[in-house]
Order: structure tokens, then C-alpha cells, then sequence
């Protein structure tokens, strides 16, 4: 047995046994027949896989699953225990994201990444799945880390060159104080079919950032009260997007002025499915008020930071 199918079999025994989730939702999640799933269930059995336990590289804290899923309006969140050595964390936590998100991926088309060193680790967990009617693309511009392996262009390069499929990149800076600069690019050729392209995304794969982000990058620290013109940055619990949003999920940037060269955040809230992977503690208040505000339909989560969540409840 490869280890891709035993992971596929750990996978679904995992959300049947555990997360309690139907047949037919499984069936949508992996795109397989009810039959195929009640025999990859029964194989999970024979191979040793399930007997009392569910056998994998990563565990799964089911009552905080439960807990958080019957908090929110998320249907699909994932908590995964932090391990004895937590030099592991970040490897288990991207492990179990790439194949999650793999999976996810089969029932799409057009995939939109951000940037950032979670996105780029889980990248690097992705197994090689050559496939047709694939495309990926930025929907927002750079980071300017540009000295960063995790650049945003390299998101999409990386991703692309799992699948042998196409992708589009947006090669300008994620903000643009001046408004008639900004609007000017959307026309501009370099950037037109990315932008169309991004408008019709059926999933987002992103992190969450803070406000130290932004302070990170010397343009947009000095910039700061003019990037984010009329919002109360005492408010700011995370960074989706691009925008600042406060402890509730609600957005604090006006469209009016918003800097962000990006399609917009209504059609971005309106992609089917926007999966957010949260590793750092000192991001739980960006995750609870992602939460809150249902600013994602996935949610994957170490249990430190749900544990932190579920204390605010």
C-alpha cells in the first residue's frame, strides 16, 4: 500500500469515525462513490489502520472539532494536537493541510493563493498530481518580501508544478496608495487575465496575518496611517485579504478607501469554498475573529489555538 492511499484511507476513516460526518458528505469532499468509500472503510479496518484507534501521522482533537463547529457557522474545521515535540508542529500541521487541500482540489478549477511561510510550507507537502482543467492564480498583489522564498508569485509557481497546469500572477505590490495608479493597472495587459481569471475562483488556500505583518515590511510601516486611512488600528485582530478585520469578523477598511490591488473582497467572501491554515499561537484572535465573522468555510487549526478559542466562548 503507498503512503498516499494509506493517508486517503486515514483520511476518511478520520471523518467518518470522528468528525461523525455523513456519507454523502464525504462522497462531495473526495468525489468518490458511496461503494468506493465503504470499501476504503473496511480496508482501513483489514490493514490495520482503524482498530480502536485511527492510525496516522497526525492526531485529531474531535471534541474541540465538535466544540468550535457547534460555536460557529463552519462546517468543516480541523483541530490537529499539538505533539510531544513541538518541533514537529509545523511539519504535522502542513502535512495533514496538503493532503487535505489535495483533496479539495480535485472537485475544483480555478485556485487562488496568498503568500506566506504557511502556504509556502504546505506547498512543499504536496505530492505531485498532474492533471487537466487545473489552473491556480493570485487574486491580490505581492507581499514585497521579495527576498522571502515565500513571495506570493512563487506560491503559484510552486503549486502549478504539482499539477503541470497553468497559473496567472499579479506582478504588482499588494497595496497602491494612489487611486488612479491602482485603477489604471486592472487595464493594464500584464495584469488583465489574472484578474479575470481570479474573479472566477471556486477555492482560496491562505493564512491569516496580524498587524505585525505589516509592520514587517518598511514601505507599508511608514505608510501605515495611509494605507489604512479611517480604521481604528487598536481594533485590528487579523489581516484577511489583504484587509484588517476586528475581533468579530467584521471588516474595517471602507471600500472607499481601500489600497488593495485585489479583486474585490465581495467576490473573494463569495468564492464556494476559502480554506485559512492557522499554526501560530499568537494568531488565535485573527482565528477567532475569522470565525466569527465567517470569513472562511475551512478552517485548519493546532490545538493550542483552539484551545485558546474555545476558552472565549
Amino acid at each position: 500500500m503507498d503512503s498516499q492511499h494509506q493517508q486517503l484511507l486515514g483520511n476518511l476513516a478520520q471523518d467518518y469515525y470522528l468528525s461523525k460526518m455523513a456519507i454523502s458528505d464525504i462522497s462531495k469532499k473526495y468525489n468518490l462513490s458511496r461503494y468506493l468509500i465503504m470499501k476504503y472503510l473496511d480496508e482501513a479496518f483489514s490493514s490495520g489502520i482503524v482498530d480502536i484507534n485511527i492510525h496516522t501521522e497526525y492526531d485529531r482533537n474531535a471534541h474541540l472539532e465538535h466544540q468550535l463547529s457547534n460555536s460557529f457557522n463552519i462546517k468543516n474545521i480541523y483541530v490537529i494536537k499539538d505533539p510531544d515535540n513541538p518541533l514537529d508542529r509545523d511539519k504535522i500541521i502542513a502535512n495533514f493541510a496538503a493532503t487535505q487541500i489535495q483533496s479539495l482540489i480535485n472537485e475544483h478549477m480555478v485556485i487562488g493563493l496568498s503568500w506566506g511561510e504557511t502556504i509556502f510550507t504546505v506547498l512543499d507537502h504536496f505530492s505531485r498530481q498532474p492533471t487537466q482543467d487545473l489552473v491556480f492564480t493570485q487574486f491580490m498583489g505581492e507581499n514585497m518580501k521579495y527576498k522571502s522564498s515565500a513571495a506570493s508569485m512563487r506560491m503559484v509557481q510552486k503549486a502549478a508544478a504539482k499539477y503541470d497546469s497553468p497559473y496567472y500572477t499579479i506582478p504588482g505590490p499588494l497595496y497602491i496608495l494612489n487611486d488612479n495608479a491602482r485603477n489604471a493597472l486592472y487595464q493594464e495587459p500584464a495584469f488583465t487575465e489574472a484578474f479575470k481569471t481570479a474573479n472566477n475562483m471556486d477555492m482560496i488556500v491562505c493564512g491569516l496575518g496580524t498587524l505585525q505583518s505589516i509592520d514587517s515590511i518598511p514601505a507599508w510601516h511608514d505608510n501605515k496611517a495611509k494605507l489604512f486611512a479611517n480604521v481604528n488600528l487598536n481594533q485590528v485582530a487579523g489581516m484577511a485579504f489583504g484587509r484588517p478585520y476586528d475581533i468579530n469578523g467584521n471588516f474595517l477598511i471602507h471600500p472607499t478607501y481601500d489600497k488593495t490591488l485585489s479583486i474585490s473582497l465581495n467576490k473573494i467572501l463569495n468564492v464556494p469554498k476559502r480554506i485559512a491554515i492557522v499554526q501560530r499561537k499568537s494568531k488565535y484572535q485573527a482565528a477567532l475573529g475569522a470565525l466569527r465573522g465567517n470569513l472562511f468555510t475551512d478552517m485548519i487549526l493546532t490545538e493550542s489555538i483552539a484551545l485558546r478559542i474555545a476558552k472565549e466562548l
